[in-house]
């Protein structure tokens, strides 16, 4: 919950290639107090059923910019273990392609960001949602 002094994140996935939610990945979330400052790690936590992360760390006050560390790798790596089990085509990548996703963003005091995720194996994409 944000405060006139701080600001606060919250954050979903949504697997763009399935049309669904992104379950149990995990996302760390980190702070900094300016653009010169050191990344200080506050915690994270993982998605639940609904690919939603609502349990996030709070922000310090005088945070100025936020970083969100996505764990992509074990998440599709586990999803292709379930697609190969089900007989998936054979001419899939086994690789995976962005093992981490990081998002990196300004934040002010009194303001809420709210930063979905869509990801699919090849790409994704972010913006500030509400």
């Amino acid at each position: 919950m944000s405060t006139e002094t701080t600001a606060s994140v919250s954050t979903h996935i949504l697997d763009t290639s399935a049309g669904r939610p992104a379950e149990g990945v995990a996302i760390s979330l980190s702070a900094r107090g300016g653009p010169a400052a050191e990344w200080r790690p506050l915690g994270g936590s993982a998605t639940d059923a609904d690919g939603r992360c609502k349990d996030l760390p709070a922000l310090p006050e005088g945070t100025t910019h936020v970083r969100l560390d996505f764990e992509t790798e074990a998440y599709f790596t586990k999803k292709q273990d379930a697609e190969a089990q089900q007989d998936a085509p054979a001419n899939r990548d086994s690789g995976v392609f962005f093992p981490e996703v990081a998002i990196t963003f300004a934040v002010v005091p009194g303001e809420h960001y709210h930063v979905p995720l869509l990801l699919n194996p090849f790409g994704y994409s972010v913006y500030r949602g509400s």
